[in-house]
């Protein structure tokens, strides 16, 4: 079913299936508070069909969880194996790893504190070539000038 004509009967569908109430829902939708409308509008057979269909696709999402896609990855895990593709069989158990959260990739930040307004153009420039350059860089050249 697609989404209701009515964009205000739309926005109230969607604010029930997300589980508001409907005096909530009736308010988010557009419409001055009023609980008798709220329930009359929730009676109304084409927004309840689409409250009924937005939680259907709710559900659908739900049932994708860690532990279904850890299971899914051991799976793919033992068919790499048996088929001696051992590098399939790594990236498996690292995504298995990983949403299991038991890998944890690592960067190194470097954070050089400096003030641009308080340095020379050539001191800025020997920091910003040295952050460029993987890790290593020349110390500028007046230090008491950075932070």
């Amino acid at each position: 079913m697609p989404a209701l004509e009515n964009p205000k009967h739309e926005r109230f569908a969607q604010a029930i299936a997300k589980g508001k109430s409907q005096a909530e829902a009736y308010e988010s939708a557009g419409y001055a508070p009023s609980e008798p409308h709220a329930s009359r509008l929730a009676s109304n057979g084409k927004v309840q069909a689409r409250v009924a269909e937005l939680q259907d696709i709710g559900s659908l999402r739900a049932e994708v969880t860690i532990a279904s896609l850890i299971q899914e990855a051991a799976e793919i895990q033992a068919a790499a194996k048996a088929d001696k593709q051992y590098a399939a069989a790594t990236s498996a158990l690292t995504a298995k790893a990983k949403l299991a959260g038991l890998w944890v990739d690592k960067n190194e930040n470097t954070n050089r504190n400096v003030d641009p307004a308080r340095v020379t153009d050539a001191e800025l420039a020997a920091v910003v070539q040295g952050d460029s350059s993987e890790g290593t860089s020349a110390a500028p050249a007046n230090t008491s000038r950075l932070n």
